[in-house]
């Protein structure tokens, strides 16, 4: 039996080749970075660094462009998924997809999102869940849990008077053009795992013209949470967890 050797500089870790040398805006212990390395290695395994199409609107991600080296367009607040749909439908062959936070998705662009998911437009929705608008001072945001405070709720969100927080990911699982809809995180190295492994399925599935799919990835705002980095990813399993359940919601 022949035993193959495993030369050292084989298990030496690398930035991937699409991560571009740009120093990143975000907080220390902010979930985009590790998101945006995932993107970046999986376009690059896949070999479709020629097909990726990026669409950044406003908020955090708004400069996601700076950091991975592929093809973006960037929207106006909310509008991703409708300019998604416009650059898939002209550039056939394209793989689409649009990186958004929960302010931006739930919230001035729930009608472009959930149009863009009933037609099964041939694009991925990257969705960060953090449940806060983070770039803006930490105001209220549709996926704000009941009694989190906010710059905007600081006694906590009130039902009465803010309504129920929006599940906009069981929403989107319900529509007949999703074909694949799951709820991720990254703040454990089997959770980036899982994410990668989602991350890819999803983008073959818009290579393969399945329809939308839709990766929710639960995250931290420690700046927006005021809260130090593990504190918030502990935060975040004890009450975003309970609240946005980890796992596939559809999957066809």
């Amino acid at each position: 039996m022949t035993t193959q050797i495993i030369e050292p500089q084989n298990l030496v870790y690398k930035k991937p080749s699409l991560l571009n040398d740009s120093n990143m805006h975000y907080c220390p212990g902010c979930s985009h970075g590790v998101v945006h390395k995932i993107i970046a290695e999986l376009i690059e395994e896949m070999g479709i660094a020629d097909k990726a199409i990026g669409v950044a609107p406003v908020g955090c991600a708004v400069f996601a462009y700076k950091y991975i080296d592929i093809d973006w367009q960037e929207a106006a607040h909310g509008r991703a998924p409708a300019l998604a749909t416009a650059i898939n439908r002209l550039v056939p062959g394209s793989m689409v997809f649009t990186y958004q936070g929960d302010g931006d998705l739930a919230a001035i662009g729930t009608a472009e999102t959930i149009h863009a998911c009933n037609r099964g437009e041939n694009i991925t929705i990257v969705f960060i869940n953090n449940g806060i608008y983070g770039m803006t001072g930490g105001q209220m945001a549709p996926t704000t849990l009941v009694g989190m405070k906010t710059a905007t709720s600081p006694f906590g969100r009130d039902i009465d008077l803010n309504g129920h927080p929006l599940n906009i990911t069981e929403l989107l699982a319900k529509l007949p053009g999703t074909c694949y809809v799951t709820r991720q995180a990254v703040h454990k190295v089997g959770d980036v795992r899982k994410t990668k492994k989602a991350l890819q399925k999803a983008f073959q599935n818009t290579l393969d013209k399945k329809g939308t799919s839709v990766v929710e990835v639960v995250s931290t705002c420690n700046s927006g949470w005021k809260m130090t980095p593990e504190a918030s990813n502990d935060w975040m399993v004890e009450n975003m967890f309970p609240a946005y359940p980890l796992g596939d919601l559809k999957n066809l």
